[in-house]
């Protein structure tokens, strides 16, 4: 059963097939495709060939089945084909089990340039992350748009029920002033689809720290694009600040970052 789908019928008494999916997930060139694919774009398969350091063949090996288990779907444009996540499931799935995981082992220039990257600044679906993501965290908090909790990830602390789970077991919330700050920056809170929780957070894998996920984390990335204060790099998931996102941010709130 795809991962975006929702339960109906006898479904709704059937225990997730976790197995199954770990399974798909623990293969490496497999994790790596899902990887690349976690900041929410569509893909080549020519690209994900290469991200996962395999051939044409193998790819398309490994991607027919992540689309038959409805992790990913595939379009075709041309003559080409391009994958995507099918939601942002996929995505915290991935961001979760990062949390908890062994680094990977660094031998090339290569990879140490591309993780030190991702630790600085990517996207987690469609929100930010890294250390760009968690000054951000910090910096709504420190101006009074977010309350609720101070940004820092405490494993102890944590709660994991049914009321609360992954993600919204801290209760931030936005602030009557912060719903207004966010309007002056051109987020109309109000304006955001129903169907997704406004607020919500991911702990962060590199930093250990919580970042801002859920429609208004989604958001305000989006009017950083927008802006003109944010664009992708050249690795998936990579984003960096402009020169006119560093001066934004600092005017904004107040975090004096480089770009």
């Amino acid at each position: 059963m795809p991962i975006a789908s929702k339960p109906h019928g006898d479904q709704l008494n059937r225990q997730p097939d976790i197995a199954r999916t770990a399974a798909l997930i623990a293969d490496p060139s497999r994790a790596r495709i899902l990887k690349s694919l976690s900041d929410g774009r569509a893909l080549s398969a020519k690209m994900l060939a290469a991200e996962a350091g395999v051939g044409a063949p193998t790819a398309s090996v490994h991607l027919a089945k992540l689309v038959e288990a409805g992790l990913i779907t595939v379009e075709s444009i041309g003559r080409s084909r391009y994958y995507r996540l099918v939601g942002p499931e996929v995505s915290l799935a991935l961001e979760a089990l990062a949390v908890i995981a062994p680094p990977l082992p660094i031998t090339t220039l290569r990879e140490s340039s591309s993780a030190n990257a991702l630790r600085r600044s990517r996207t987690c679906y469609d929100h930010l992350a890294g250390q760009l993501g968690v000054a951000l965290m910090g910096g709504l908090l420190d101006h009074g748009i977010l309350t609720g909790h101070d940004g820092t990830h405490r494993q102890a602390e944590a709660v994991r029920d049914q009321a609360s789970g992954y993600g919204h077991d801290r209760d931030y919330r936005l602030t009557p002033a912060g719903r207004d700050a966010l309007s002056r920056f051109g987020v109309d809170v109000a304006g955001l689809p129903g169907r997704r929780r406004l607020v919500r957070y991911c702990v962060d894998w590199s930093e250990q720290q919580h970042h801002l996920a859920g429609a208004v984390g989604a958001a305000i990335t989006a009017r950083l694009f927008q802006l003109d204060w944010l664009r992708y790099g050249v690795s998936p998931r990579v984003v960096h600040l402009t020169d006119a996102g560093v001066g934004g941010v600092a005017e904004w709130l107040g975090l004096q970052l480089d770009g």
